[in-house]
């Protein structure tokens, strides 16, 4: 997986993505799609990825403008999982 994500970096122009950067990315993927809804993944990250670029290019680095955009996400995330929460269960 590490070398197609940075054959991918590379094609695209973009560093190579940090151990530490992976992780923290799989783990809200993960996140979103346990608490969210699994198919809404990858439409976040793609928004991420649209707020990370838009703070580097005003002048932040990467790591602060992930942390910024993750730090939003955690934020945005529901507390516990839909069949955890009483409104989205069914009814019964």
């Amino acid at each position: 997986m590490d070398d197609w994500i940075d054959q991918l970096a590379a094609a695209l122009g973009e560093e190579p993505l940090s151990q530490e950067e992976m992780n923290r990315l799989l783990g809200v993927a993960r996140d979103v799609a346990h608490r969210v809804e699994r198919k809404v993944t990858p439409l976040a990250a793609f928004l991420l990825g649209l707020a990370v670029g838009r703070n580097v290019s005003a002048g932040a680095g990467r790591p602060d403008a992930m942390a910024a955009a993750l730090e939003t996400l955690r934020t945005a995330l529901p507390e516990n999982r839909p069949e955890d929460r009483p409104e989205d269960r069914p009814e019964g």
